[in-house]
């Protein structure tokens, strides 16, 4: 069973409360979820918010979508995955995805996945050593016995707020893989931390989403070139 925990809140410093923002009339969180239900490879999709109380619509938004929702430490974010991931001590892998990234790529979160397993690693990202996949299209894949380790071992702050430093700092005692495209994109900027990225979001959903809601990276990319100014 591959579970994916999808880390959320609403007290973004840079923009707050933009997982629950509107985009084409639905939370931007509702919108990734969305794609990230069109996963072949994702067998039970779940959120893990913070106790704040700040984080109540958001956890009462999300258990109406049907999610699984685990509230756990705001700060201590690695805390937070593990008691999250405990809860199906099934899972063979965890695939760890964040609320900032509504343009989230199905297909690339299943390619993944699949090399996650293909490779028996204990962590796996789509952005290992240098990015070739647009910012905002991060998905990492977990063993978890390497998770369970990392929420035991690690003491630097840094690497309890975001997750998995412990793992990948440490290429002599995990192993380590990555999924690179051929020609990067990695200059492009498809996260959501600041107005000018969600104005982008909400852009690309009114250009895109009528026509074909499953559109994909490759629509998105076609968007911008056609959309970028004409050399003088």
């Amino acid at each position: 069973m591959n579970l994916a925990i999808l880390q959320a809140r609403m007290s973004s410093s840079r923009l707050p409360g933009k997982v629950m923002a509107p985009v084409l009339g639905e939370p931007m969180i509702g919108r990734q979820v969305e794609r990230l239900r069109r996963s072949k490879r994702i067998d039970r999709l779940m959120v893990a918010t913070s106790t704040d109380p700040s984080d109540d619509p958001l956890a009462l938004y999300c258990d109406g979508l049907g999610l699984d929702v685990y509230r756990g430490s705001l700060t201590d974010v690695l805390d937070r995955y593990r008691a999250a991931a405990d809860l199906f001590p099934q899972a063979a892998a965890l695939v760890r995805l964040t609320a900032d990234c509504p343009l989230a790529d199905p297909a690339l979160i299943d390619a993944v996945i699949a090399h996650h397993h293909a490779t028996d690693a204990d962590w796996t990202t789509a952005a290992l050593g240098t990015r070739t996949f647009p910012h905002g299209l991060d998905v990492e894949a977990i063993r978890p016995a390497a998770l369970s380790e990392a929420a035991e071992r690690a003491t630097d702050a840094y690497e309890r707020e975001h997750v998995t430093p412990y793992l990948y700092r440490r290429p002599e005692t995990y192993r380590l893989e990555g999924v690179a495209r051929p020609q990067s994109l990695a200059h492009l900027r498809w996260t959501v931390d600041l107005p000018a990225d969600l104005a982008f979001v909400r852009d690309v959903y009114a250009r895109l989403y009528p026509a074909d809601p499953a559109f994909t990276s490759d629509d998105i990319v076609a968007l911008e070139i056609n959309s970028a100014p004409v050399p003088a």
